[in-house]
């Protein structure tokens, strides 16, 4: 019974961060485009961005589960497509997310070990909030977080692949087709437009859960 999670995250204003932080993040950088690239991604970040949206889903029942984000405006919790859609705070999400996913013996993700699972850490410990699960247990072996990323690139001995370009070759449905990207996530939070992030957030969970079931059989 694998749940399949992924997170949304946006980036504290640059020039809002401390000078500490800001150092940190220009660090070995030379040119004026790498500086600002950097500048622009603090939401790849747990120490200058925040979580504003994740997604579950129970690759057996097919119940899903969001919870996100929208500070400032009311939004009522409601459901789509068999899944449920909660607002919360971060500090909330993330204590609901760890109270979901303890009753499962393994999840799945794509790029979860690298990304999705130490950022949740991170948040988690700014907020005191104690995970029940280790969502980066020993790497060669799927049997408690299979990141589907690390799988298909051999652990490194060839080249990643994003979920996008899976997606088209094994033709599952692309979670961007609806003008939606973790790119666009910055602007849109910015814009309140919160349920387009938790939507997108669900179907880049749903494509990695068709992903999963398209290779489940050769991974070892």
């Amino acid at each position: 019974m694998p749940l399949i999670f992924d997170i949304e995250t946006t980036g504290f204003d640059f020039d809002k961060l401390s000078p500490v932080m800001q150092k940190n993040l220009l660090k070995n950088l030379v040119t004026n485009e790498e500086k600002e690239g950097a500048m622009a991604r603090t939401g790849l970040n747990p120490l200058t961005g925040e979580i504003v949206a994740v997604a579950m889903l129970n690759s057996d029942s097919g119940k899903g589960k969001v919870y996100f984000q929208a500070p400032e405006i009311n939004i009522e919790n409601y459901e789509k497509g068999g899944v449920e859609y909660v607002v919360k705070t971060e500090k909330e999400i993330l204590e609901n997310f760890w109270a979901d996913i303890k009753f499962f013996p393994q999840v799945i993700s794509f790029n979860g070990r690298s990304f999705d699972a130490p950022f949740i850490v991170f948040r988690s410990i700014f907020y005191g909030v104690k995970p029940t699960k280790n969502l980066i247990p020993y790497r060669y072996s799927g049997k408690e977080h299979l990141d589907l990323m690390d799988q298909l690139s051999f652990y490194g001995a060839f080249r990643n692949y994003s979920l996008e370009a899976l997606c088209d070759f094994f033709q599952i449905k692309n979670p961007k087709d609806q003008g939606v990207s973790g790119l666009a996530i910055n602007e849109l939070f910015k814009n309140k437009e919160y349920q387009k992030i938790a939507e997108y957030c669900m179907r880049d969970v749903i494509a990695t859960s068709e992903l999963y079931e398209k290779v489940k059989e050769y991974l070892y």
